[in-house]
C-alpha cells in the first residue's frame, strides 16, 4: 500500500460533509501522549483542523483506505542533567557525578482502518559525563518497540491482540512499567490479548523482558532465563474509581540477593484501587509474592497508597500523603526469603534521585502541590523512611543492597526533602526541575555512607 496522490479527494469529501457542521464539532489535534502508539492522527484528514509544520509527515494517507488508513511519523527527545553526590549513599567509594542522560526516539505508526496497527520505534540513548554506566544508562541504537495489533469487535466488546516487542505498564507503574525514570526504557518481547466490554477489561500476556546491552547497535535481547506473564481483570466502579487484580509469574535465573543466589520463581497477586471524587483522590495497591529461589521458599509482600485532597481555591492546592511498606528478609538462615522484589519499577515513584528502593522499605511522605498557572505545577515534600527489618539490607533503586547494612544498625534510615517544578511550555515541549536532599541515619553512616544531594534539570520535546 502506498501514499495516495488523491489524498486531496478525501479532504474535499470530508470538507463537503462537514460544510454545515457546528464549529464546536471540529476535532482537535491529538496530544503528544506518554505511549505514542495510542495517538490517532486521522483527524488531520479533516481540512478544518488547524495545521502545523510537518503535518504532511504526521498524516500520510494511504490509497483506497479512507481517512483511517494512514502512516504517521514522530519523534521524542528527552535531555536531563543530573548531579548526584551520593550514588548508593557513597558506600564503596563511589564519587560524586554530574552528567547528562539523553534519549532520542523515532517511530512510525501504520494504521489500516480501525482493525490493524503496525508500530515501530527506535531508540538512541547516551549518558555523556557519567563515569559508571549501567545497562539502563546507554544504548547507542536499538529497537525499542515493533509490534502488530489486531482489533476486532466481539459480542458487545472489543478484542485486541498484540504481538512483538512492546512496552507494558499497569496502574501507577509501581512494579510493571516502561521504566521512564532512567535513560533506557523497559520493553518486553510479548504476546498480549485483552477483551474490553464496559465496565470490564480482561487481559492475558506472556513476555520475555528485553535485556539491554551496549556492545554494538541492535544487540538487545530476551530469552527464557527471564520471563514474566499473567492474567488481569479490571472493573470500573462508579463510586470509587477502578479496581483491578493481576495474577502473574516472574522467573529469573541466577538471581542475587544478600543472603542467597539461585533461580527465582515468584507468583504474584496484585490488587489495585484508584479513583477521585469531591476533591479527594486515592491510589492504593498491595502485592503478595510466593515461590522459590534455590532451596528456599519465598514469602514477600507490599502495601502502599497515595492519598490527596485538592482544595477549590486559587492555585488548586493539594495536600498529599504517600505510605509504602515492603517486606525484607527477617532471618537469612530460616529457609525463607522475605525480600520483596519490585519487578519492573518506573524509576521515579519515590524520587528521581534513586536513593529509595521499594524493598525492605517503610516510607511516609506528606506533600503539598500547587498550580500557580495552568501550565506550572510545583510540589514540596518531606519524608522519613525505615527498614521493615534490620536483618536485611538498605536498598537503593531499583533493588540494589547497600553493602554493610544487612543485620547492622537500626531501622531508621533517613529523612529527605524533595522539591519539583513541572512546566508544560507548549503541547509539545515541557521542562522540569527536581532537587532532593537526603539526610542519612546511623544505619547508613556506619556502613560508610553519607548525606546525599541530587539535582535534575529536564527538557522534553515531542513531535
Amino acid at each position: 500500500m502506498r501514499a495516495s496522490v488523491g489524498a486531496g479527494c478525501v479532504a474535499l469529501a470530508l470538507a463537503a460533509s462537514h460544510a454545515k457542521a457546528d464549529p464546536l464539532d471540529v476535532p482537535h489535534r491529538p496530544s503528544i501522549m506518554f505511549n505514542r502508539w495510542q495517538e490517532d492522527w486521522s483527524v488531520l484528514a479533516d481540512p478544518r483542523v488547524e495545521r502545523q509544520p510537518l503535518d504532511s509527515l504526521k498524516y500520510i494517507p494511504l490509497s483506497g483506505g479512507g481517512p483511517h488508513a494512514y502512516l504517521s511519523l514522530g519523534a521524542d527527545l528527552r535531555e536531563r542533567f543530573e548531579a548526584n553526590d551520593a550514588v548508593n549513599f557513597g558506600v564503596g567509594g563511589i564519587k560524586p557525578q554530574s552528567y547528562v542522560i539523553s534519549r532520542l526516539e523515532a517511530h512510525a505508526d501504520l494504521r489500516i482502518g480501525d482493525w490493524l496497527q503496525a508500530f515501530v520505534q527506535l531508540q538512541s540513548d547516551f549518558a555523556p559525563g557519567k563515569s559508571t554506566l549501567t545497562p539502563v544508562d546507554q544504548n547507542r541504537l536499538d529497537l525499542e518497540q515493533a509490534f502488530v495489533t489486531i482489533n476486532r469487535p466481539l459480542a458487545r466488546g472489543l478484542l485486541r491482540l498484540r504481538a512483538g516487542r512492546q512496552q507494558i505498564a499497569f496502574d501507577l507503574q509501581r512494579f510493571i512499567s516502561v521504566r521512564d525514570g532512567p535513560n533506557v526504557r523497559q520493553s518486553f518481547d510479548a504476546i498480549w490479548a485483552d477483551y474490553e466490554t464496559d465496565p470490564w477489561r480482561f487481559t492475558s500476556f506472556y513476555s520475555q523482558p528485553v535485556q539491554n546491552r551496549d556492545i554494538r547497535a541492535f544487540d538487545d535481547f530476551s530469552n527464557q532465563h527471564l520471563t514474566y506473564g499473567g492474567a488481569r481483570v479490571e472493573r470500573k466502579l462508579d463510586a470509587i474509581g477502578e479496581l483491578s487484580a493481576t495474577l502473574s509469574q516472574f522467573k529469573q535465573d541466577r538471581a542475587r540477593f544478600p543472603s542467597i543466589v539461585g533461580n527465582e520463581r515468584r507468583d504474584n497477586l496484585d490488587v489495585h484501587l484508584a479513583g477521585a471524587t469531591a476533591g479527594f483522590d486515592w491510589d492504593a495497591e498491595t502485592m503478595g509474592q510466593v515461590g522459590r529461589i534455590a532451596q528456599e521458599r519465598i514469602r514477600a509482600w507490599y502495601v502502599g497508597s497515595r492519598l490527596g485532597y485538592t482544595f477549590s481555591a486559587p492555585w488548586s492546592p493539594r495536600l498529599g500523603l504517600q505510605f509504602d511498606v515492603a517486606s525484607g528478609d527477617n532471618n537469612p538462615h530460616d529457609g525463607t526469603l522475605n525480600t520483596f522484589n519490585p519487578l519492573f519499577p518506573i524509576g521515579y515513584y519515590v524520587t528521581l534521585a534513586g536513593y529509595n528502593g521499594i524493598t525492605n522499605f517503610v516510607h511516609l511522605k506528606p506533600s503539598i502541590t500547587v498550580k500557580p498557572t495552568p501550565t506550572v505545577t510545583t510540589m514540596l515534600a518531606v519524608a522519613a523512611q525505615w527498614r521493615e527489618t534490620t536483618a536485611d539490607a538498605v536498598f537503593t533503586q531499583p533493588d540494589i543492597p547497600v553493602p554493610g547494612t544487612a543485620g547492622r544498625g537500626g531501622a531508621y534510615t533517613g529523612t529527605y526533602v524533595q522539591g519539583r517544578v513541572d512546566w508544560q511550555i507548549t503541547p509539545q515541549i515541557s521542562a522540569a526541575i527536581e532537587a532532593v536532599h537526603f539526610a542519612v541515619a546511623d544505619s547508613i553512616r556506619e556502613a560508610g555512607g553519607h548525606d546525599g544531594n541530587y539535582l535534575g534539570l529536564e527538557s522534553k520535546v515531542g513531535w
